[in-house]
């Protein structure tokens, strides 16, 4: 059998290159980081004619070798160390027929490595309405090549590519410009000294200061028989190789490519003018939002209630089929319930990736992006801090990574710090849950006023960002300066596989890495839970059977009272109303204590929490929902729940940073602990105070 082809799949932002490689892999993809550093890796296996098999890893997007972040630092060790278990046996450069010019200038520079290069000319369903032509035998002639002309679109050109890729060592390894003719007694004497090594390698690994092997930047500098120059004649000799490029480039295109002016159209240039219109645009953004919100809630109710229900049947069954004992308690009390209590938002949350990857793919979300720009300098943030922001709704994790685009180390210091704040998809069960229980029904304008409140603690979340980036902008005496530079795609009707991939993968992803710290808490819960010391525990049942021995219950209602008291002198119990008299003001009880405490490994721990307490407590299948509206607030003879409570705690979660994952990630991007520390200490003081104002306003 023969070994997989290691496909490396490289090119500018925007494209097409995640269609691309989902038309070659479809599902069969694996999402992590590099090894030892916080960026997104994305692989997948392609099936190739005659059995073969590639394996496809689409590495960050990058405009050329001439690294400026981290994540195009990764395109460039990748590419020079030939040791690395992902060094591709052929590169696949994808790039948009439209912007096929600046697109090449990759192109060559990877050629030039001497790696088997196929060109994948994207987009060609655009070609006829935008008046382009090509001439594919001379551009491959010219670039020493193979091209894929595709549309992933309408599923052209992909078996062409397979066939390609299964046929790698057939390519034209010869590179498309001499880089000695840039100065010839520079790189000539380069290489004299490395005659066994690709001397456009040795110039990467000396204007990239990366690794090629035993050969460092260091080491080529101390040779004395070697003149170093400068890093501003270096930069000179950079602009000179990307002026020769582009000169190769013109004279390739000249007849290889030509466009009909006329054909054009103008429909992109109109809808820029509405939607980054200094008005217009923000009132049909929010206008999207609230649609999003509103759509949200009514088409996931259904899903929802059926998965709850069907959870709670469950537990149930566990406890009536299965023989009574410990094991059978930690199913049905435990797993289930706290499984349940993520698994119940996942309609919500798909829904969630389903209008951001909708955005995303038609252009849309770029004209965000550029409109909020102009908002965000007023508050000292770089118009790059936007990203993260809105990429901060689906995961702070992710989005604090995102900041690394940000050239001034103040702007992206301050937008680590404030992005926390952004709602996130793990909030999105908590704030669900408790606006169901809280939030009354109706609508305002045709709106529920549960989609506002959602909408409104989004909003929340974005404007606390903003408005703290500002006061951080006032304090922090950090001279710096960056530019914000964004790139503005065609609109574009949404690809229903790339849509539909975006939102398996990312659902798929939070439950997954959700389960697995819910699964582990809910068992140590449980235990905790249904274990306590002394004879208040051991002896419960003597006990309030003694006590309530006055009063008529009937034995479901007495094994109620039992279940409560064992549970509040369980180990958990004993923990919860220790820390009672802090979180007390807030109105919350020892149980909510102990879902917020626990919350902090993830946020969205809380109902997962919350549902493996209830359900030790009560022997009874009711959903998590029902379990919660039928808490009472003893003292003051009012639902646990209400709305000010409710509001507490809405507002608590708005503001907290509950997610250790966070502060380990923001350790790392700033390399100091002493940032995630004023993070966790600030936010929290900021909710606690926000909670404890809610709930003294509207007891």
């Amino acid at each position: 059998m023969s070994k997989q082809i290691k496909v490396a799949l490289i090119g500018n932002p925007n494209t097409g290159k995640t269609s691309v490689f989902n038309s070659l892999t479809g599902l069969n993809q694996q999402v992590g980081n590099y090894p030892g550093i916080t960026v997104e890796r994305k692989a997948g296996v392609c099936k190739l004619p005659k059995g073969v098999k590639a394996h496809i890893l689409d590495l960050p997007g990058t405009y050329s070798l001439n690294a400026s972040s981290l994540d195009e630092s990764v395109v460039i060790e990748l590419l020079l160390n030939a040791n690395d278990k992902d060094y591709p046996d052929v590169a696949v450069v994808v790039t948009d027929v439209e912007n096929l010019k600046r697109n090449l200038l990759l192109f060559t520079q990877i050629k030039d490595l001497n790696i088997p290069s196929i060109l994948v000319i994207n987009m060609s369903d655009r070609m006829r309405k935008k008046g382009i032509s090509l001439d594919i035998e001379h551009l491959e002639a010219e670039l020493k090549t193979k091209v894929a002309l595709t549309s992933t679109r309408k599923n052209e050109g992909i078996d062409l590519l397979k066939n390609l890729i299964s046929n790698y060592k057939s390519l034209s390894t010869d590179a498309c410009l001499d880089i000695s003719q840039i100065e010839s007694s520079y790189f000539g004497n380069l290489q004299r000294i490395f005659p066994n090594q690709q001397l456009y390698k040795l110039w990467l690994v000396i204007t990239q200061d990366v690794n090629f092997g035993q050969v460092t930047k260091k080491k080529i500098d101390a040779l004395s028989d070697f003149k170093v120059k400068s890093d501003t004649k270096l930069k000179r000799l950079q602009q000179k190789e990307t002026i020769k490029r582009y000169q190769f480039i013109n004279a390739v295109l000249k007849k290889g490519k030509t466009v009909d002016l006329n054909a054009a159209t103008d429909l992109r240039i109109k809808l820029d003018r509405i939607l980054t219109h200094k008005v217009w645009g923000y009132v049909i953004f929010f206008s999207l939002l609230m649609l999003i919100f509103q759509a949200i809630y009514d088409w996931a109710q259904y899903p929802m209630d059926f998965i709850d229900e069907t959870f709670a049947a469950l537990s149930e069954l566990v406890k009536t089929t299965l023989p009574a004992g410990v094991f059978t308690d930690l199913i049905a009390e435990g797993i289930i319930p706290g499984l349940g209590g993520v698994v119940i938002f996942i309609p919500q949350i798909a829904f969630l990736f389903l209008f951001i990857a909708i955005l995303e793919e038609s252009g849309y979300m770029s004209r965000v992006v550029f409109l909020m720009d102009k908002l965000m300098r007023r508050f000292g943030l770089s118009g790059k801090s936007v990203v993260p922001l809105i990429s901060g709704t689906a995961c702070a994790i992710p989005a604090v990574m995102a900041t690394r685009n940000i050239e001034g180390w103040k702007e992206r210091l301050i937008t680590i710090l404030v992005t926390p704040f952004t709602t996130c998809s793990a909030r999105l069960p908590v704030y669900l849950i408790i606006i169901a229980l809280v939030i009354p029904e109706g609508s305002f304008l045709g709106l529920s006023y549960q989609a506002l409140m959602l909408m409104f603690l989004y909003l929340l979340g974005f404007g606390m960002a903003v408005g703290s980036a500002y006061i951080l902008h006032k304090v922090l005496k950090i001279r710096s300066k960056s530019f914000f530079l964004i790139e503005m795609p065609d609109y574009k009707v949404p690809q229903f596989k790339n849509v539909g991939i975006t939102v398996v993968e990312k659902t798929k992803a939070f439950v997954f890495g959700a389960g697995q710290i819910i699964l582990a808490i809910s068992i140590i819960l449980w235990f905790l839970a249904s274990y306590g010391p002394g004879d208040d525990f051991n002896k419960a049942e003597e006990i309030v059977t003694e006590n309530l021995s006055s009063l008529e219950l009937s034995e479901e209602e007495l094994n109620q009272r039992i279940a409560s008291y064992q549970l509040e002198h369980s180990y958990i119990g004993i923990a919860g109303r220790s820390i009672e008299p802090v979180i007390q003001p807030l109105g919350y009880d020892w149980k909510i204590g102990i879902a917020i405490i626990t919350s902090f490994a993830a946020r969205e721990v809380f109902v997962g929490t919350l549902a493996t307490i209830y359900s030790v407590e009560s022997e009874e299948g009711e959903p998590i929902k029902e379990k919660m509206r039928g808490e009472r607030n003893a003292k003051l003879g009012v639902p646990r729940y209400n709305l000010a409570s409710g509001m507490s705690l809405l507002l608590f979660y708005a503001f907290a940073m509950q997610c250790m994952s966070t502060l380990a990630i923001v350790k790392r991007e700033t390399n100091s602990w002493k940032w995630p520390m004023y993070q966790l200490v600030v936010m929290t003081s900021i909710a606690y105070l926000a909670a404890l104002i809610a709930y003294q306003t509207l007891i």
